[in-house]
């Protein structure tokens, strides 16, 4: 059951607000009208702008900021079905993953919960020098003003919640813009934190125009901070734009997964087959390019290719649906153009290739080589490549080889093995036995090189929307 077409305004200083023009959001997979939205821009961003700034002069003592997150997650909890469906019907994501979003959207908010009431500062030992000899320090941590939020549209709810729920514990208010394919998740989240009890101005969402919306949130001085989640090529420019805020960039990747011959081929093949094409592999750390010691290379083929050629492909909103649509036409013929390019240039379809009914089905390339775009670019589709090496050495720098260092993975049973791909591989984070694709979301999540600059999970986003301060008293 797809969610039924709806109207939904855009929520400023706590009321609903039409504008006057109107955004219809479409599915994916039907290309039907699934709601429209009220669409902003400038105007509408200065308004929540100053909402935000108003109600941060009446702060929210931290009880209550926690109290009103675990009530979002108990509200998450209770309508995880809803919200699913929500998912799904806008952002063209199997209901199962669908799911799967709305669940971990409940550990967000209880972590969030959980650092509201922890957050402190130090005592300084001022006289470890003579100079703090009869003094007294210590800092304490404040909000660092309004949060300016711009989420993207693979997970619009979840990733909503790692920008919404770390800054509302943090005790900051929040100017949400999210992606205009997937608006109305984060208005329902919006609605849950008014059910909850958020006070107006604390969190305001407006739909419209990236430039128009962006423009505001670079400009006013008010906003503290820039929150982004997308594309290497926006964050970086942004960041320039915004040189004297906090800009906190979460960007893409070209994942890679090494699988040595040690290591445990099915539950690599397995975990791999899954991670590739979850939501058509459109996630940040979805397993993109995965490279097998040559000794093991056949046998893991064996394990992989029949695993990727099970997975059901079809309406999203069928319960059994693996693989879905990707999120607009214009993805889908830039995918399937690297493909074609990549056989052009020499490479093998081992499976997949084709698109059947708009739907780009599973596909594994390999005699790739690493000028190749579906091997140092990001693909954000349904789509990884299998290529063979001898030494690890090797291994560690294929992988290494592209601009992007989010997350990476490593089979072995080798605790050698995995402590120097724990060095070696250029990445924010290393898994080992298990797919990059992993994230918990209490763990520090970011990356390095052209992949961002901040770790998010609320202990680390609460810290970076906060502000240290020194007090420094006489005895």
């Amino acid at each position: 059951m797809a969610v039924t077409a709806q109207e939904r305004k855009l929520l400023l200083d706590g009321e609903w607000v039409e504008t006057g023009a109107w955004k219809e959001v479409r599915s994916p997979f039907s290309g039907e009208v699934v709601a429209r939205v009220a669409e902003g821009g400038a105007d509408e961003t200065r308004r929540a702008v100053d909402a935000a700034a108003r109600a941060m002069t009446e702060p929210l003592p931290a009880h209550r900021r926690s109290e009103i997150l675990n009530g979002v997650a108990d509200l998450v909890a209770e309508r995880a079905d809803e919200i699913a469906r929500t998912i799904s019907a806008e952002a063209g994501k199997p209901m199962k993953a669908a799911r799967v979003e709305a669940e971990r959207a409940v550990s967000t908010y209880r972590s969030a919960a959980a650092e509201a009431r922890k957050i402190a500062g130090e005592v300084v030992p001022m006289d470890a020098s003579p100079a703090g000899t009869g003094k007294l320090a210590f800092t304490v941590r404040l909000p660092i003003g309004v949060v300016g939020a711009i989420s993207p549209f693979n997970f619009p709810f979840n990733l909503v919640a790692h920008k919404v729920a770390p800054a509302l514990a943090a005790g900051c208010a929040v100017v949400l813009k999210p992606a205009g394919q997937t608006p109305l998740s984060a208005l329902l989240l919006a609605e849950l934190e008014r059910e909850a009890g958020l006070p107006p101005g604390w969190l305001n969402v407006v739909v419209g125009p990236a430039s128009e919306i962006g423009d505001v949130l670079v400009e006013d001085e008010r906003v503290r901070l820039v929150s982004f989640t997308g594309s290497a090529e926006v964050g970086w420019k942004l960041r320039e734009r915004a040189a004297r805020k906090k800009v906190l960039l979460e960007l893409g990747n070209a994942t890679p997964v090494i699988v040595e011959a040690d290591g445990d081929l099915e539950t690599a093949a397995a975990k791999t087959a899954a991670n590739a094409f979850s939501f058509a592999g459109q996630s940040c750390i979805s397993v993109q390019r995965v490279y097998v010691q040559r000794d093991a290379y056949d046998e893991f083929l064996g394990h992989f290719l029949p695993r990727v050629e099970a997975l059901r492909v079809g309406d999203p909103d069928d319960e059994e649906t693996d693989v879905g649509p990707v999120i607009d036409e214009g993805a889908r013929e830039r995918i399937s153009a690297w493909i074609e390019e990549a056989k052009a240039q020499g490479a093998t379809v081992l499976a997949g290739g084709e698109t059947p009914e708009g739907l780009i089905r599973p596909t594994v390339l390999a005699d790739v080589t690493p000028e190749m775009k579906v091997s140092c670019l990001e693909v954000f589709g349904p789509l990884c490549t299998v290529t063979p090496y001898g030494a690890i050495e090797e291994a560690f720098e294929l992988a290494n080889g592209t601009e992007f260092g989010l997350q990476a993975g490593i089979f072995t049973t080798s605790l050698q093995t995995a402590l120097a791909a724990g060095r070696e591989l250029e990445f924010g984070g290393v898994m080992v036995n298990e797919a990059p694709t992993f994230r918990a979301d209490q763990m520090p999540y970011g990356g390095v090189k052209a992949s961002g600059n901040t770790r998010e999970g609320p202990p680390y986003s609460v810290r970076e929307m906060t502000e240290e301060r020194l007090v420094v008293l006489s005895l």
